[in-house]
């Protein structure tokens, strides 16, 4: 049976719970990048055991954290409510059911300063590992284990070979990517993991893609 390590004896973080509290810290943490730092209000839709158990795991507190971009193993993680009102950054918690989703699954809701809205939708499978199965109307199956890319575009011909164009000239090998669209030649959302690091320079080389609205880059380290 393979069993990871993560598994077996859980992340290096802040307890009590590598589900409960890191997964959803980390969780948070990667919403964050997704829908960018520009927000001034997030809605936290707790389903399952978040949603009965979240105030005694301290499950509030990690999401919190999570979007205020504090590491699982910070022990600011703990003081998230009052960095927080540092930042005038405010939140609230309810309770939501989502069909078919992991038992601790969450829907953050990004209220960004420009007045619109990202909402993301993911789960803390276990060990401190969490996938991100939404992204406002698309689907996606993002488990930050690789460096991966989240770029929103208009569905045109083309765009998706320019993306990779830029990749290339830069020697970055495309490991997985999966487009999803709202309809034909309508807004699409393409995710993409990669073998290396995305540096700032690619990400802004992506962005001057014709038809590319937006690009967001997941780091992973080897830390």
């Amino acid at each position: 049976m393979n069993v990871s390590v993560f598994e077996a004896i859980g992340p290096i973080m802040i307890g009590p719970s590598s589900s409960h509290t890191a997964g959803a810290a980390k969780l948070a943490r990667i919403a964050r990048v997704i829908a960018g730092k520009e927000f001034s209000h997030v809605s936290f839709g707790l389903h399952g055991s978040f949603a009965k158990t979240y105030k005694g795991h301290g499950t509030d507190r990690a999401l919190v954290a999570g979007i205020l971009g504090i590491l699982e193993d910070d022990e600011d993680l703990v003081k998230s409510f009052e960095i927080a009102k540092i930042y005038d950054i405010t939140f609230d918690f309810y309770e939501l059911e989502l069909e078919g989703m992991h038992e601790n699954s969450v829907k953050i809701t990004f209220f960004m300063k420009d007045g619109t809205y990202n909402d993301i939708i993911g789960s803390s499978i276990g060990g401190g590992q969490i996938i991100v199965k939404r992204i406002n109307k698309f689907d996606t199956e993002i488990t930050a284990q690789a460096c991966t890319l989240v770029i929103n575009q208009y569905d045109k011909k083309g765009v998706i070979s320019d993306i990779a164009r830029v990749l290339a000239n830069n020697n970055i090998n495309i490991g997985i990517m999966k487009v999803n669209r709202t309809a034909k030649g309508e807004m699409a959302c393409c995710i993409i993991e990669t073998d290396s690091i995305i540096t700032s320079e690619v990400v802004e080389s992506l962005k001057e893609v014709n038809n590319v609205i937006s690009v967001h880059s997941i780091i992973i380290t080897d830390k």
